[in-house]
């Protein structure tokens, strides 16, 4: 079975912005999935998506710090610089981290690990909305009405 849906995501402003509840909601087929594979593709230049740890908020925080040491605004080498001080650099961040992710689905779920979490990296400071693209592949399970669905939110240890 194959799905695809586009998710369109709000503008946010610059850091790293976890998304998982909004992928999971997109995905009304997920939960009839029993063994499968989602491809989340980020259709910008200038923004990312990475998998890590979702329960500390500061991880967040540490990151945009990090990158921001890393690729530095205003470097005197950049020549891409008519869009402002931000869009090489964003440029480069998103390169780094890569436009998609590939997640296993298992019994109706993310297989993600406990504190694994999906995040959207705006590296712009004035982006507009976002767009992914989500695909779903993978088979459907053999469920019969009077069996509960798998709950996709469930954490699993």
């Amino acid at each position: 079975m194959w799905f695809q849906s586009t998710l369109r995501l709000a503008a946010r402003p610059r850091g790293f912005h976890l998304i998982t509840d909004e992928v999971v909601q997109a995905l009304p087929d997920l939960p009839s999935m029993r063994i499968g594979l989602l491809h989340a593709f980020i259709q910008h230049t200038s923004a990312s998506l990475t998998i890590n740890e979702d329960a500390d908020p500061t991880v967040r925080g540490d990151f945009e710090r990090h990158f921001n040491v890393m690729v530095p605004e205003n470097a005197p080498y950049y020549r891409h610089t008519q869009e402002g001080s931000d869009d090489m650099p964003a440029h480069l961040k998103a390169s780094l981290l890569g436009p998609s992710l590939s997640i296993p689905i298992t019994e109706g779920r993310l297989a993600m690990g406990t504190w694994q979490g999906i995040y959207l990296c705006e590296h712009r400071d004035h982006a507009g909305p976002r767009q992914l693209v989500l695909t779903l592949n993978g088979e459907r399970t053999r469920w019969r009405p009077e069996q509960a669905m798998p709950d996709p939110y469930r954490r699993r240890d």
